[in-house]
């Protein structure tokens, strides 16, 4: 079974839309492992629009599955993760007034940085994932990197799903398959929904990990944050 990882960002925003501590971004983390989610996923960014860093380092305590931060390795990004020690930090290279995670990683022109950061985290013992494009090419450099994983950026497959070209997931499906080969594991993530992660996941080998958050989290305005989590976990059977 591919694990599914609730991105909580979103519930952050909200919370900090209104300031005070509704809804609680701790009480939250608990309740979608309760409702079976393998594991948490923040992503802290510089202006601490959603996740705060305070909210990373609170969460350790809260956080009984996997223990997912991604973001862009700047010195105060990494400094948190090296305090926190998560289960897994994903590296994503967005920029600090980036409203989403837009792009993958360069990983032939920017191999030695990301050889530097990883090691630095492998060396606390922190699993490591790099945020990539669907390319070989890029998945190559990647595992020059030292990285025990990719995570897949997902966006153009979900964009190519909602307009029926089913074949848009062929990128990822041969990106993935010279991944395993290679030795890296594959995580995937970016506006995978209840449409379109079952045939994902059906269709790209070995996948290990999903993190979703904005969908997972508009999908339960509708029809609630314990059965949501239940739909995707069952799509991800």
């Amino acid at each position: 079974m591919t694990k599914l990882s609730v991105n909580i960002n979103k519930i952050a925003t909200l919370r900090n839309s209104r300031g005070g501590n509704m809804p609680n971004v701790l009480q939250v983390a608990r309740d979608v492992q309760d409702f079976g989610a393998q594991g948490v996923t923040v992503h802290p960014r510089p202006d601490e629009r959603h996740i705060r860093y305070q909210d990373a380092r609170e969460l350790k305590e809260v956080v009984t599955t996997e223990y997912n931060i991604e973001g862009n390795p700047i010195p105060k990004f990494i400094d948190l993760v090296l305090d926190v020690q998560p289960t897994q930090v994903t590296l994503v290279p967005d920029a600090e007034d980036a409203i989403t995670s837009n792009a993958g990683w360069d990983t032939l022109s920017h191999q030695k940085f990301l050889q530097e950061v990883i090691a630095e985290f492998r060396s606390k013992g922190i699993r490591t994932s790099i945020f990539v494009d669907p390319d070989t090419k890029m998945v190559e450099g990647a595992a020059k990197t030292g990285t025990d994983r990719i995570e897949l950026y997902t966006e153009q497959y979900a964009q190519d799903f909602a307009a029926g070209r089913k074949a848009g997931v062929l990128p990822f499906v041969e990106a993935a398959r010279v991944a395993n080969e290679l030795g890296l594991g594959v995580n995937a993530g970016h506006d995978l929904n209840l449409d379109n992660v079952a045939y994902f996941k059906q269709q790209v080998p070995k996948l290990l990990e999903v993190s979703i958050g904005h969908a997972l989290i508009c999908e339960s305005i509708y029809m609630g944050l314990e059965n949501v989590v239940s739909m995707y976990l069952h799509r991800l059977k």
